[in-house]
């Protein structure tokens, strides 16, 4: 039982792939080479609505009431696999993406099994809430919840870090007793696919774990999301997507839970360490090519200092190595695909014709005729925009951030929270109470004082505004993928 069938990448559902059907599919392209690979199976809305039927059947043939021991040890040995066949998601996620190989292993694979250990440990210590209650009459009543699975979770992921963001929903949804079906993005179908070559050889039942692949409107994507036999959805992607994911489930009133996009700030004081300032917005920018939803795309830098990171920021951006994703030298792979460069190349234009002065990058790089039809685009930073101009104002998702001056406390806080966005920011200062005093008045799910991208995976996160709805990880993932029941009882 394999996921891929000569080239094929195929659909998993009740425990088996299926055998894919050559009118309906589509080619996957390598990003970095633009040379297709294998070609995906797109599941129909009868496939779609096998794969909720098999994982609603699994909920009641035992999987819902199976012990938190057997759930969390199964996980853990999923972990386990993961790391035995680590090399294997490590070529998987760099041919879906064409992320370096390092950033593939030491970050997305390695992320995989942390998240499956860590919601082991979480779901397996989690307690349950009780009040005793004094009555008028002098008895008392107790008060206890317990915790019942959500059901069958839609899970859809993006494809920017197909591999962390599937296992960061997936693991808790399963150490509570959920089925889910998957839908990874067209773009990046090959780790969740493999992931279910790995949780059938550990042992989940079947129908537990379901994935589906295809499109979003007319494809599986809607299918899935608008399917009646869904409990819940929890979604990564674009904000417009998350809008009408919601108005799809509404009728039904699902609980939803959104992870969406971001136009990140940076507020860098003048009293920062420049060296360190600078080592974290070169990876606060230019992680995974900018596409990441935490990434920052708006510095905002005390006029004092402005020159300074300006310059050294620049020159970091000219420093970074594109190339083969297999040379562990590289450090910045390809945009995920043709179509998303065009939109990061037309935001270009844009900010050139506002005006923008191009500190670095600003185009396409020639990297010879191996790369030559991959999605590639040069690292860019600008300064001379506002937040009134559109490349400041909304969400571009490529590796490029503006550059704008400012002079106090107050107004850095008021530019970073002039926009509909609210997932992330980062703080530089070497004044420990100004850290604070800023994080805590931006308007994010997250803020970063002197680090980026510093996760404790107990910890909750998501976005404000257009950044999303709910939190996830830790309990509070536990909050979204089970619901209570409380029981009252006179003593």
């Amino acid at each position: 039982m394999t996921a891929e069938t000569g080239r094929w990448i195929r659909n998993f559902v009740a425990g088996q792939f299926v055998e894919p059907d050559e009118n309906r599919s589509f080619e996957k392209t390598d990003p970095a080479t633009g040379r297709a690979f294998a070609r995906v199976h797109e599941a129909d809305r009868e496939l779609v609505d096998r794969a909720v039927t098999a994982a609603r059947r699994a909920l009641h043939h035992g999987w819902a009431s199976t012990p938190v021991r057997e759930r969390t040890a199964l996980l853990r040995r999923a972990a386990d696999r993961i790391e035995e066949r680590f090399e294997e998601f490590v070529a998987a996620e760099i041919a879906d993406t064409g992320k370096p190989v390092v950033q593939a292993r030491e970050l997305d694979v390695a992320r995989a099994l942390t998240n499956f250990r860590t919601f082991a440990d979480v779901v397996a210590a989690a307690g349950q809430e009780s009040f005793v209650t004094d009555l008028a009459d002098g008895r008392r009543a107790l008060n206890y919840a317990v915790r019942k699975p959500l059901g069958v979770v839609a899970v859809v992921v993006p494809w920017n870090l197909p591999l962390l963001l599937l296992t960061w929903k997936v693991a808790p949804a399963l150490a509570c007793g959920n089925a889910v079906v998957v839908k990874p993005s067209e773009e990046t179908p090959a780790t969740a696919t493999l992931l279910a070559e790995v949780l059938a050889e550990v042992g989940l039942p079947a129908g537990v774990y379901n994935v589906v692949h295809g499109f979003g409107g007319g494809s599986a994507g809607e299918y899935l999301t608008s399917h009646p036999g869904i409990d819940g959805v929890t979604f990564t992607g674009s904000s417009a997507t998350g809008s009408h994911v919601m108005r799809t489930v509404a009728p039904r009133v699902r609980p939803v839970s959104f992870e969406l996009g971001g136009k990140n700030a940076a507020v860098v004081f003048d009293d920062v360490d420049i060296d360190e300032a600078l080592n974290g917005l070169t990876r606060s920018v230019f992680t995974n090519t900018g596409q990441v939803c935490l990434c920052t795309e708006r510095v905002y830098v005390q006029r004092g200092i402005f020159d300074d990171i300006a310059q050294g920021l620049a020159e970091r951006a000219r420093g970074l190595r594109l190339g083969d994703p297999l040379d562990e030298s590289t450090t910045t792979g390809p945009l995920i695909s043709q179509a998303h460069r065009e939109k990061v190349l037309g935001y270009f234009e844009l900010a050139e014709r506002d005006g923008a002065k191009v500190l670095a990058g600003g185009g396409v790089p020639q990297l010879g005729p191996g790369l030559a039809g991959g999605s590639w685009i040069e690292p860019t930073l600008w300064t001379g925009l506002t937040n009134a101009h559109r490349a400041v104002r909304e969400e571009i998702f490529g590796p490029v951030a503006a550059l704008i001056p400012f002079d106090t406390e107050e107004e850095a806080i008021a530019l970073a929270n002039d926009t509909d966005y609210g997932l992330a920011a980062s703080v530089w200062t070497n004044d420990l109470r100004r850290g604070h005093r800023v994080a805590q008045a931006m308007n994010v799910g997250m803020a970063w004082v002197n680090t980026w991208f510093l996760r404790d995976l107990r910890s909750p996160f998501g976005g404000m505004g257009l950044s999303g709805i709910g939190r996830e990880g830790g309990e509070s993932s536990l909050h979204f993928y089970t619901g209570p029941t409380n029981v009252c009882v006179q003593l």
